[in-house]
């Protein structure tokens, strides 16, 4: 009963059947839908989380705690995640992270019901969580390359940069708004979120990753120094290394950066909100306007140019720090970031062999995310030192950086079409 699709779906993963929309790719849009739906749970519980241990608490510092606990785990289980999603049946390994995800919210949910939620019990479900959900992303993007054909990767990740910035519009509102109805609502929503991904990817009929030649396991050590090996001796992928974290870094420490330097001068906080809406506006236009970019240059001549662009708007919006205008130029230059990242990620995806794709995506999402966790650190010591405009300069430098290394990189120059 299956045959058909599956042979259907990998004659189209190989480009030599017809070229059907992204939007009919059953198997893509199932992932897509059920990661939509979790990403929205997880993003209505970023704000609930502090909401709660702050009026449990009392306690501004447990809150961050429980955001950092978080972010930690995420970045230490990166590397594993990697190994894991190239060893183990990504389908079977995502499933799993999304039970065990529905079960942790589930009884968090439970447990503010009944008054149970202390502070050890939260760390405890975001520890867990954080680590399942490193290891089902890492899975996911692996798993990517798999269900669409080679000319729709950049348009496939394009999709899934739209999707990040749609949640960030819809979730914090939402979950604010259920945790005004009912603290414990946040946290079932997520669960209830988790249940539905787990159907979605439940329901995808393709294989998730080649199939595997049988032979002696090299131990997890082994394992993922292969893919850092493969990382580092790729030039392309070297480049996208020093690229890539330095504009994650000054794409959240500029916004970081910008709000407080908004409240430092007397913004009202819901003007403040509206700049991180224009800034999350911004990033979901620029996700569906990135395929039409990226098919209209080539990507080394796309990366450095986004690079530069993204320099100069960083710079302006520094030196309007002290008004909501300068939410325009970050706005715009948050629009080019999906368009970088989906061409940046796409190719990568194209160039990495499938048996090593979550241990390169894994490294690749450790050096990117350990420079912007490192971001309002930052952020915040720079604008204890000096004013908002010197202060935020420091960030579109690094974005020069970025630029200069794309502009010099044999790995991006050389590389084929």
């Amino acid at each position: 009963m299956s045959g058909p699709p599956l042979a259907e779906g990998a004659a189209e993963a190989a480009g030599t059947g017809p070229a059907p929309s992204l939007w009919r790719n059953r198997d893509f849009n199932l992932l897509w839908t059920g990661q939509c739906l979790s990403d929205l749970g997880g993003a209505m519980v970023d704000l609930a989380l502090p909401l709660l241990v702050l009026q449990q608490t009392g306690s501004p510092a447990r809150a961050g705690l429980v955001g950092t606990a978080g972010l930690v785990t995420a970045l230490v289980c990166r590397l594993p995640a990697g190994v894991l999603a190239d060893r183990v049946d990504r389908r079977r390994l995502m499933i799993a992270c999304d039970l065990l995800r529905l079960a942790v919210h589930g009884l968090l949910g439970w447990a503010v019901v009944t008054g149970a939620a202390s502070l050890p019990v939260v760390l405890a479900v975001v520890v867990a969580g954080a680590a399942a959900t490193a290891v089902f992303s890492t899975a996911e993007h692996a798993s990517v390359r798999n269900l669409v054909r080679p000319d729709q990767l950049v348009s496939a990740v394009a999709r899934n940069e739209a999707r990040t910035y749609g949640v960030s519009l819809a979730g914090p509102p939402l979950g604010g708004l259920l945790f005004g109805f009912g603290r414990s609502l946040p946290f079932l929503g997520n669960a209830l979120s988790f249940l539905l991904s787990l159907v979605a990817v439940c329901r995808i009929r393709r294989p998730l990753q080649e199939t595997r030649q049988e032979a002696a396991a090299p131990t997890a050590r082994a394992s993922a120094a292969e893919g850092l090996r493969f990382l580092l001796g790729h030039p392309f992928l070297r480049a996208l290394l020093v690229i890539a974290a330095p504009l994650n870094m000054a794409f959240t420490g500029m916004i970081f950066a910008m709000t407080l330097a908004l409240r430092r001068a007397g913004v009202p906080p819901y003007l403040v909100g509206v700049a991180g809406t224009i800034f999350a506006v911004g990033g979901l236009l620029g996700a569906f306007a990135a395929p039409a970019l990226q098919r209209r240059l080539r990507l080394p001549v796309l990366i450095t140019l986004l690079c530069w662009v993204t320099a100069a708007l960083m710079a302006a919006a520094a030196l309007l720090s002290h008004s909501v205008l300068a939410a325009v130029p970050l706005a715009a230059a948050v629009f080019l970031g999906p368009t970088a990242n989906a061409a940046l990620f796409g190719h990568q995806a194209a160039v990495t062999p499938d048996h090593l794709q979550g241990r390169v995506v894994s490294g690749v999402l450790l050096a990117a995310g350990s420079a912007a966790a490192l971001a309002p650190a930052l952020a915040g010591a720079l604008l204890a030192r000096w004013s908002p405009a010197p202060a935020m300069l420091v960030f579109p430098l690094l974005v020069t950086a970025a630029a200069v290394t794309a502009t010099l990189s044999k790995g991006l120059r050389t590389m084929p079409a």
